[in-house]
């Protein structure tokens, strides 16, 4: 009996060891660095990847590569598309060169409140948009949109920014993306294009004057050390499209398929709320009024905003974009009007 035991004992963890052997990888690159604590961006993939392990009974492990360790953001997704890597988190900065539609989420000074985002993207557009990408690219799919630290403020070392007149001549770093140049410059600020890994150095040396994030971003990238003045502009809004590879995707099983979309949808509201407290603790918003000078807008001096920015950017949208993107635009905008116009627990 006692053969008995330790040769079922010693079959068990053979087995254990081959069911262990047998987990496959599934690669996640992203640009941030590797603290849940720190960033929404690894709050979402600590969160996936616990929920994967745990409800495929080790079945699949997904190994994080963060902080760029396989190249830039743009790369990320071409890996995912080539199948070198099975999933990222794809910026509306690294998606636009491959899905240039996704420059409707640009329209400035569109959502009221957080709360509005969660609706829009969790509905009908969010659904429509991620089919988009799918159909567009071919060869991923789109399993959510993630928080990338909420509405984006706007940064400088020059002056406080409180009216519209205040952002004459401020030279504003904007991603590579025609409509956030044409944003800025419709306020009065001077647009510069630059990479992220440029920016702190560019700020620093006064290449440029300030820039545009999200709080938690503006925070742990330390801009506080080179920047003065703070403005929750809210004029931006721009998720995460968590992207995994389709042949890999499709070649799952319904079963693991349900489950990487449990663990989606749980990363997304990871991200969210881990934004959310960034925002509001030390290491977010309370923090930085510590250090910069923080200004809120009047809805005066939002309206002034919203008055020349939306015109300009519905002009470039007229012209720069294809008929399914203004099809998305016109969805987008209706469904931000209507979750706007929804109260918490109404």
């Amino acid at each position: 009996m006692t053969r008995f035991i330790r040769t079922l004992c010693l079959g068990t963890a053979f087995a254990g060891s081959a069911m262990a052997a047998q987990a496959e990888t599934i690669k996640f690159g992203h640009d941030n660095k590797a603290d849940p604590f720190e960033n929404p961006a690894h709050a979402c993939t600590a969160v996936f990847s616990n929920i994967v392990a745990a409800d495929t009974n080790g079945a699949y492990d997904v190994e994080v590569f963060p902080s760029n360790q396989l190249g830039s953001a743009s790369e990320h997704v071409q890996m995912v598309r080539d199948g070198v890597i099975q999933m990222t988190l794809a910026s509306t900065g690294a998606l636009a060169g491959y899905y240039p539609r996704i420059d409707v989420l640009n329209l400035p000074f569109a959502f009221a409140n957080n709360a509005s985002t969660y609706d829009v993207f969790d509905g009908p557009f969010g659904k429509a948009l991620a089919e988009d990408i799918g159909t567009e690219l071919g060869d991923v799919v789109v399993l959510g949109f993630p928080d990338t630290g909420g509405f984006f403020a706007v940064t400088n070392s020059q002056h406080p920014i409180a009216e519209l007149q205040d952002f004459d001549g401020i030279r504003i770093r904007t991603m590579t993306l025609p409509s956030h140049q044409k944003i800025m410059q419709s306020l009065g600020a001077e647009a510069y294009p630059l990479s992220w890994g440029e920016v702190y150095s560019g700020l620093q040396t006064g290449v440029i004057d300030g820039q545009m994030n999200p709080v938690p971003i503006i925070s742990f990238s330390k801009f506080s050390e080179v920047q003065k003045y703070l403005t929750l502009t809210n004029h931006l809004f721009s998720p995460y499209a968590l992207l995994i590879n389709r042949d890999f995707f499709e070649g799952l099983d319904a079963g693991a398929q349900a489950v990487l979309h449990h663990a989606a949808e749980e990363c997304v509201t990871a991200s969210r709320g881990l934004s959310r407290i960034i925002e509001a603790s030390d290491r977010g918003l309370a923090g930085l009024m510590d250090q910069m000078e923080v200004t809120s807008l009047s809805a005066e001096a939002r309206a002034a905003m919203v008055e020349v920015a939306q015109p300009a950017f519905e002009a470039y949208a007229a012209e720069n974009l294809d008929a399914g993107a203004l099809e998305l635009l016109s969805l987008f905008k209706s469904e931000v009007e209507a979750a706007n116009a929804t109260a918490y627990l109404e």
